[in-house]
């Protein structure tokens, strides 16, 4: 199992980076359940880079919160690119923040499908003005595996993200 610290180094290296640029950022999250804002927001501090975290777990709250189409959660899914990219696309206008890091996926135990199996995460960061980036990733694992793995892999692509700007 991933432990905390792995997690925490990955916040903490974000967090450095977006201070160092006066940047800021916010999640949105389905599978990690605040998660990952909650790894960010361990740090004294954090609030100067961390505007906040939207938990939108249904997808009534992906289409009021954060403007995801009806048509493409049902067209792709809630677990899709299609989705996460919206995700972030909305979590920056509600918010007003520089960045945003999605996160959609099947932890399991239950949920899975033949082509969503349990493990299958769908992540996307960025910003409209700069761009948005999606990955889709298989973690193995009990639910709790999966989420911290995906918290760790989410954190990590927003800085690779970020440092290539």
């Amino acid at each position: 199992m991933l432990k905390d610290s792995t997690m925490e180094q990955a916040a903490n290296h974000l967090g450095d980076l977006l201070s160092l640029r006066g940047q800021t950022m916010v999640t949105a999250e389905s599978c990690t359940g605040g998660w990952i804002v909650k790894a960010l927001t361990d740090r004294p501090g954090s609030s100067d880079y961390v505007l906040g975290g939207l938990v939108t777990y249904s997808n009534g709250m992906k289409r009021e919160l954060l403007h995801v189409s009806a048509e493409n959660l049902e067209q792709h899914g809630a677990v899709s690119e299609p989705v996460v990219r919206q995700m972030v696309a909305g979590a920056v206008k509600a918010t007003g923040a520089d960045f945003a890091i999605a996160t959609s996926g099947v932890a399991g135990p239950g949920g899975g499908s033949e082509g969503k199996p349990v493990g299958t995460v769908w992540f996307a960061w960025g910003a409209p003005t700069s761009g948005i980036v999606a990955h889709r990733c298989h973690f193995d694992g009990d639910r709790d595996a999966v989420r911290r793995q995906s918290v760790v892999y989410a954190l990590q692509g927003l800085t690779d993200y970020v440092q290539t700007l």
